[in-house]
């Protein structure tokens, strides 16, 4: 795996060789730093600029995809004409776009109760927040102090035990998270096959550049459709040990220095 800024004049070749650039980016831990709180996960103003200048060129097309609720993606981002993906994808809405998985939605009653039950379970353990998030439920435990770590999983995997056996939720994983999400055939890589084909199609495939920054392990389906696609793949972190991304930013700051180059290529950044 190489770090983008080290191969910049092959990158370089390849924006300028697409007519259309298709730009997809998680949110937490690519476009903002990780936090403590998932509410205090705000986007500088400087990205948010820099984002903006991207969408009023014509050739590039911008997504936000996330396991965050569309609704609070799109308050944070704030941008008009930006495709925004909600809960892995599985709500979309964007120019000339708006669907919600019909399974998912189906799921909505089921999520309730799990949110309900899971706050409950989870009250006593001090730093514990059960995010409900429509067609999602997320467990954030990095607050909780060292050694319960094991009491939120033990705890998580007895209230979702039942609803996993009758196979209606998939469990996820990711960085001092668990998601339980309704257990339809859907993840961000269909998301961004989905997107790559209302959006990126011009006259043939090789005129489409798509690009997917993204920092965690529900990304990886992404990675892998982007390299499918023969797009450019980007893990957001220091530089793992296995990733389907073929390059790696170190940090959002590094994040926000690509997406100025973007938006200045002539400049040296």
């Amino acid at each position: 795996m190489q770090h983008l800024f080290s191969v910049w004049q092959e990158f370089s070749k390849r924006l300028k060789a697409a007519s259309r650039v298709l730009l997809l980016c998680d949110y937490d831990g690519t476009l903002t730093p990780i936090v403590d709180r998932p509410e205090l996960a705000d986007l500088s103003e400087k990205t948010r600029q820099l984002l903006q200048a991207l969408v009023r060129q014509s050739h590039f097309t911008v997504s936000i995809i996330s396991g965050r609720a569309l609704a609070d993606l799109r308050q944070k981002v704030g941008i008009s004409s930006i495709i925004y993906a909600g809960n892995h994808g599985l709500e979309i809405e964007g120019p000339g776009i708006g669907l919600v998985n019909p399974l998912a939605e189906e799921m909505r009653p089921v999520f309730r109760l799990i949110n309900q039950v899971l706050n409950k379970a989870l009250a006593p353990v001090k730093g514990v927040q059960v995010e409900d998030k429509g067609l999602t439920v997320s467990v954030h435990y990095r607050m909780v102090e060292e050694g319960k770590s094991e009491e939120v999983r033990n705890i998580f995997e007895k209230v979702i035990a039942t609803a996993r056996s009758l196979g209606k939720v998939r469990i996820t994983s990711g960085k001092k998270v668990y998601e339980v999400r309704p257990a339809v055939d859907w993840d961000k890589g269909e998301a961004i096959a989905l997107l790559i084909n209302r959006y990126g199609r011009t006259k043939t495939k090789k005129e489409l550049l798509p690009i997917f920054m993204g920092d965690d392990q529900t990304d990886e389906d992404g990675f892998r459709v982007i390299e499918k696609h023969g797009g450019i793949s980007v893990f957001v972190g220091e530089k793992p040990d296995h990733s389907a991304a073929r390059y790696y930013l170190k940090s959002p700051a590094e994040v926000e220095q690509f997406l100025e180059r973007l938006v200045h290529p002539a400049s040296n950044v």
